[in-house]
């Protein structure tokens, strides 16, 4: 059975993703307990509201050294919605932007939709060699609550010696970046623990990488 923290700085829907993992065999702890986050086999960093919100809470409770400190020794971590996003390298909401962790090039804006927030079931485009989406079918939906997203990505500010990711697209008024694999990181924008069997499929195959 593997170790799974979900870390808890005071954003994001703690409950429901630890019992998304434990449905699916994980032991689950949510804390903010620095050796538990590190010594996990896996960390998840849940994440709601306002992106710069969300930084300020996680610099707060040393989340943002947690998750470097994390990927520099090749251990394993999950974003979930604004989890997801604060891993890229800037937000902007309400014309102010705000530095993320920039683990990935890109910038987090307004969906450019007629109606936001976009809420509920989407279906995703997933690259042939995902993990996250192996045995899933092309068709299956997911869960989304978001007003913004990655909409354009610069592939080419990643460094030439850097394996690219697999990114997984969806759609909504344009396309927006659904998912991010990119070796023992790995993010989503929709909300597994609200995805159904769908979810737990996917949950289930990134605590099969760990």
């Amino acid at each position: 059975m593997k170790k799974v923290v979900v870390f808890d700085y005071g954003f994001g829907n703690v409950r429901s993703a630890e019992r998304a993992l434990a449905r699916v065999g994980a032991e689950v702890e949510i804390t903010r307990d620095f050796g538990k986050a590190m010594n996990a086999d896996g960390l998840l960093v849940p994440g709601v509201g306002a992106f710069a919100a969300c930084m300020t809470g996680l610099r707060e409770a040393r989340g943002d050294w947690v998750v470097d400190r994390r990927l520099a020794g090749g251990r394993p971590v999950l974003g979930i919605c604004v989890g997801m996003q604060i891993l890229f390298a800037r937000g902007i909401e309400h014309g102010v932007e705000t530095d993320g962790l920039d683990e990935w090039p890109g910038t987090v804006g307004p969906l450019k939709a007629d109606v936001v927030p976009h809420m509920g079931w989407n279906t995703v485009d997933a690259p042939a060699d995902s993990r996250l989406f192996e045995g899933l079918d092309p068709a299956e939906r997911f869960y989304f609550v978001h007003s913004y997203a990655v909409q354009d990505w610069d592939f080419e500010q990643l460094s030439a010696a850097m394996t690219p990711p697999a990114v997984t697209w969806s759609t909504y008024g344009g396309p927006f970046v659904a998912a991010v694999e990119n070796g023992v990181l790995s993010a989503t924008q929709f909300h597994p623990e609200k995805s159904g069997d769908a979810g737990a499929q996917l949950l289930t195959n990134w605590i099969g990488t760990l």
